[in-house]
């Protein structure tokens, strides 16, 4: 489907550079602050890949505020509990109650086909005028005297008061004015989204988010589009990454990794997409986002590891912040770019190391694993102190930010 709006006229306030769910969220959130918006996208059409999507109320809340909740709804799922339980043996380590989740931060937890989400906003920014223009490949960032200039593959160029990099992991922008380099984590996923009776005899929890946490691998798995499709993700770290070999993360390495695993784990593997597999990269975190009139944004910003579910999410607030700074009337983006970074960078920074720390929780092996999850059974299920940081609504100024939660330590205190 080629959704592109017509060729542009005139300058646009604000370009924005992806064409993904953060760079869509971001153009539809300044359209209605009343701002005219230009998306480049590189490829001929807009579309997304991949599987399901999990949107925590911090990121359905955004959505409510647009107009939009109740279109994702219809298309997702919301699902009752988030479990976690041991890869290995199956048992339940903890839950969160889902419903009670929803009364406590007042949105719900949802999860949607990434496509289904993708095609949500580029719905909403076609109907609110945005400029959706295909084809176009942003090479390098120039600086001007009023705003930034991008040069795009075939020589053209494009100029606007502020141009927003939301152009992802790989970003040109993020490699011209940062410098930096991605960061291996050595583990790969795996996706596959089936249809439900697929899975029906796997012992699966069709209402719920579940992930199984074992050493060096997790499993999700939970239900989408109203339940008639059925979302699995397979994480394990590759042997050959370890090795430092180039090919790594093949299918026989999956095979390997979740030959230990309980049943349900087991039975789900063979479904899983063996065409295609990602490698868990993120990046170090970075302080400064915004260089001159080209502000970073997303992944090109702060791509996290996928443990907490909040990549895609921290893209959408980071839009609905930077709009939010952007008053009517002709904004000072030089003050609206500074309360952006001011706010969402140390927030990101937190959200990528809790990736971090979080996914070397879930992967522990030996007396590590077995402690963990005596930790985790101690938990009660309506404690939030470790959510009430990120699920909450998304700050607009530093003092806004609510406090880290503490963590608990593995070790036992001695006595």
């Amino acid at each position: 489907m080629n959704s592109a709006t017509p060729a542009p006229s005139g300058t646009p306030d604000v370009i924005v550079v992806g064409g993904g769910i953060g760079g869509l969220g971001t153009a539809f959130a300044l359209t209605r602050q009343g701002l005219r918006v230009r998306v480049l996208e590189r490829a001929e059409e807009f579309g997304e890949v991949g599987a399901g999507i999990q949107l925590a109320p911090n990121c359905t809340r955004v959505l409510d505020e647009y107009g939009l909740l109740d279109e994702a709804k219809s298309l997702g799922v919301l699902p009752e509990n988030m479990v976690m339980r041991d890869a290995l043996d199956g048992r339940e380590l903890t839950r969160l109650d889902l419903r009670d989740l929803e009364r406590r931060y007042g949105f719900p937890y949802l999860v949607i086909h990434r496509s289904d989400l993708h095609g949500l906003f580029l719905r909403a920014c076609r109907a609110a005028g945005v400029e959706l223009l295909t084809d176009r490949t942003v090479v390098a960032y120039e600086h001007t005297d009023g705003g930034a200039r991008v040069r795009l593959a075939d020589g053209r160029t494009e100029e606007a008061p502020l141009v927003v990099a939301a152009d992802g992991l790989h970003s040109v922008a993020r490699r011209q004015l940062v410098g930096d380099d991605v960061v291996s984590s050595g583990y790969v996923a795996y996706r596959a989204a089936v249809p439900i009776d697929a899975v029906r005899g796997n012992s699966v929890a069709e209402k719920d988010v579940t992930v199984h946490v074992g050493p060096r691998c997790h499993f999700v798995q939970y239900a989408l589009r109203g339940g008639v499709m059925f979302n699995q993700v397979a994480v394990f770290e590759s042997p050959k990454a370890v090795a430092g070999q180039e090919d790594w993360g093949t299918p026989d390495e999956l095979d390997a990794a979740f030959d230990a695993t309980c049943d349900t784990v087991r039975e789900g593997i063979p479904l899983m997409w063996r065409d295609r597999w990602w490698q868990m990269l993120d990046r170090d975190p970075v302080e400064t986002w915004v260089h001159g009139r080209v502000a970073l944004l997303g992944d090109a910003a702060h791509p996290p590891l996928q443990s907490m579910a909040q990549g895609a999410v921290m893209a959408i607030e980071d839009g609905w912040v930077l709009a939010r700074h952007a008053s009517p009337g002709g904004p000072d983006w030089d003050a609206v770019l500074a309360s952006y970074e001011a706010v969402r960078v140390e927030h990101c920074r937190r959200v990528q190391s809790t990736a971090r720390a979080w996914g070397e929780l879930w992967h522990l092996d030996g007396e590590r694993r077995l402690r963990r999850n005596e930790v985790l059974r101690e938990r009660d299920v309506h404690d939030y102190g470790f959510t009430d940081w990120v699920y909450g609504r998304t700050a607009l100024t530093p003092d806004e930010e609510p406090a880290m939660f503490t963590p608990i330590p593995l070790s036992p205190t001695p006595a």
